[in-house]
């Protein structure tokens, strides 16, 4: 699977990239049940790393054809 993110790339809430993941809220929420992709709290700052957000997408997605 090609990576969806750049691996050596930070992003932080608010980039538009973030929104294939879903809008801040919902970022928010996650981060808060702990279900979310690895992140990095520096201050109020959330920052993602590019190579989590793309392990984090590849191990949850589905495969159509293993039904």
């Amino acid at each position: 699977m090609p990576d969806i993110f750049e691996n050596n790339r930070n992003y932080a809430l608010g980039d538009p990239e973030l929104e294939i993941l879903g809008n801040r809220q919902k970022l928010a929420r996650w981060r808060h049940a702990n279900m979310g992709p690895a992140y990095y709290k520096l201050g109020r700052k959330v920052i993602y790393r590019g190579s989590d957000l793309n392990a984090w997408a590849t191990k949850h997605r589905k495969d159509a054809s293993a039904f």
